[in-house]
């Protein structure tokens, strides 16, 4: 499970589910009668605390999970995140209808208002999260990593052997100079021109999920890229970018628009 790939919409989520289950402890109805005043909340009744409170509380939590997967899951053939999404629309309505329906001589409570307004926000955060762009931001910023150094490049300082004077590596003595051992230097070599400059390897990071698709060039994905989370580009592939995962795995990340270099 990775939780870096939890976007900002996915906290609306868990924040609503928590605020649900505080709700579910405060007072459901209150009535008075005759001088007498009572009141009692949703876990005196399970159809209400288990059906209404809970029941959007799982949602929000399959939403998560979901997210929290490598790859989505399915159950019964519908996305996990469809699922919990639909538990907590079901949860909204039924809110609503019991805030509307309150029976004569009875009062809301704080916890039916408070349970009524998070389901509201759990469903609308789990129905605008896959809409709304800035809902799919990161939740949890990935920290900036290490740049890689290039492959072939050699590190940095002078090289030689011991006790001969140090200089920079690849450089070439001066004309007389000999090389370490007492070797004369070789008469210069016409240079060849070099050729265009390598692919450096990059750490980047995607703005939203994307596949990563075989390097065999096969249209179904081997994996899914999340956002938050920092992957290597290690060779360029026409207009895509080879990528090696933290497991080792190596695809093709077809759509490189918008990423971001580390």
């Amino acid at each position: 499970m990775n939780i870096r790939s939890l976007t900002r919409g996915d906290g609306v989520v868990i924040g609503a589910a928590v605020l649900l289950f505080i709700a579910s402890f405060l007072d459901y109805y209150s009535y008075s009668v005759s001088g007498y005043s009572d009141s009692r909340n949703s876990w005196e009744s399970l159809g209400t605390g288990l059906g209404m409170y809970m029941g959007a509380v799982i949602g929000g939590a399959l939403i998560v999970l979901n997210r929290c997967l490598p790859q989505p899951r399915k159950v019964a053939g519908l996305d996990l995140g469809m699922v919990g999404a639909g538990f907590a629309i079901l949860s909204a309505w039924t809110f609503f209808w019991s805030l509307v329906d309150v029976p004569d001589g009875i009062d809301a409570g704080a916890g039916l208002i408070l349970g009524f307004i998070a389901a509201l926000v759990l469903a609308a955060g789990a129905i605008a999260t896959p809409l709304v762009p800035a809902l799919q931001v990161a939740l949890i910023p990935a920290p900036r990593p290490v740049s890689p150094q290039p492959y072939g490049a050699q590190p940095p300082g002078g090289y030689g052997y011991p006790g001969a004077q140090q200089q920079p590596y690849g450089a070439q003595p001066q004309p007389g100079q000999p090389f370490p051992g007492g070797a004369q230097q070789p008469p210069p070599q016409a240079q060849t021109p070099q050729s265009a400059a390598p692919f450096s390897p990059f750490w980047y990071a995607v703005p939203a999920p994307r596949p990563l698709f075989g390097e065999d060039g096969s249209p179904t994905p081997i994996a899914e890229l999340a956002p938050g989370v920092w992957y290597l580009a290690v060779e360029q592939r026409g207009q895509g970018l080879l990528t090696e995962m933290q497991d080792g795995r190596r695809g093709v990340l077809q759509d490189a628009t918008d990423i971001q270099r580390g």
